[in-house]
């Protein structure tokens, strides 16, 4: 991504500022990039040209640009208005105020970044950060998690202080953040005093299953409606949060469970504290059938809610071990409901 960002900005003044400096430092993969530049939109096109990807404005108000490529990677190219130090100045935290020349050379480092890296010490650029951008309390908590750092001191005190803000960004945008925290960090987030303003609490269930969406029902639970979910995420939320304990670990009760919550159950059952009943159900799931012993025409039955209720219990009784054949169904059908066709 480098050496297309140098061909197309060959000869003009750009810098890699932002994370893709830090991570360089750190030696982490490049994922994204962000590059200050005087023409951010005529770099942007010229980057997307070259690499296939597709450029969209970032911030109209900012002037900002994004080309997104194939791989979901992307390059930021933002605008260089007054000189890459006071650029540096109105980033979030000193370990992202660090930038080097796209062409190569010494890094500018004017708020100490590089030494914040090296103590592990995630440091404000300055007092307004938070005012400036109430995400930046999150992402706090997020960079802290995510390369093993500790706010200092004042920074934490300035955390603490803004609290009342960390609700006031977009939901999409506090989602992003929240969705690759640790369970270490939304415990983090609780000690900071960050958790109840977003309506959330911590809860035991919180590291029974190492993933974002669960734990987002863990800590949120019904109140995760408030912010702007998916739908799938949404069925989720509402599958685990709706699960009963099975009373037993019977074939019966293992197809109940399943039926209320597939292809979530694993899942539920953490959440419900029954995992010792995993192993039934991945053996359920082996076993389950290719085909249905019946299909809803062929039990005689008027269209209507009816027709899948019976076959339900069919499926049921099957999994209990109660129906084999296609004519032990049928019979059980002709006792349950009394209308199906003698010729099926």
């Amino acid at each position: 991504m480098l050496e297309t960002a140098q061909e197309v900005l060959a000869g003009e003044e750009a810098w890699v500022v932002g994370g893709a400096g830090r991570d360089e430092l750190l030696g982490r993969e490049l994922l994204d990039i962000d590059i200050a530049c005087h023409e951010p939109e005529r770099a942007a096109r010229a980057y997307a040209k070259r690499s296939g990807g597709a450029p969209f404005p970032l911030s109209e108000r900012h002037g900002a640009w994004r080309v997104a490529l194939a791989d979901s990677r992307t390059v930021d190219f933002t605008p260089l208005r007054d000189g890459i130090e006071p650029d540096l100045a109105t980033r979030d935290f000193t370990i992202n105020a660090i930038a080097r020349p796209l062409a190569g050379g010494e890094a500018v480092d004017p708020f100490g970044g590089r030494a914040d890296l090296e103590a592990k010490r995630l440091r404000a650029v300055g007092e307004g950060v938070f005012r400036d951008d109430p995400l930046r309390l999150l992402r706090a908590v997020r960079l802290e998690d995510e390369l093993d750092l500790r706010l200092d001191a004042e920074t934490e005190r300035l955390v603490r202080e803004h609290a009342v803000l960390v609700a006031e960004p977009a939901g999409e945008r506090i989602l992003g953040e929240l969705r690759r925290l640790s369970p270490g960090g939304y415990h983090r987030l609780d000690d900071l005093g960050l958790l109840e303003p977003l309506g959330g609490r911590i809860d035991d269930r919180l590291d029974r299953v190492d993933s974002a969406d669960y734990r987002l029902v863990a800590i949120f639970g019904e109140r995760l409606r408030r912010f702007p979910v998916s739908n799938e995420l949404r069925g989720y939320a509402r599958s685990l949060l709706s699960a009963e304990q099975p009373a037993d670990d019977s074939p019966r009760e293992i197809f109940r469970f399943r039926r209320a919550t597939e292809p979530w159950t694993l899942e539920a059952l953490a959440f419900v504290g029954a995992q010792e009943l995993s192993d039934r159900v991945l053996q359920a799931r082996v076993s389950d059938p290719d085909e249905p012993l019946l299909r809803g025409d062929e039990l005689g039955l008027p269209p209507g809610p009816e027709i899948g209720r019976m076959l339900a219990q069919i499926e049921e009784e099957r999994a209990a071990g109660t129906i084999v054949t296609k004519e032990e169904a049928l019979e059980y059908a002709r006792r349950h409901a009394g209308a199906v066709r003698e010729d099926s």
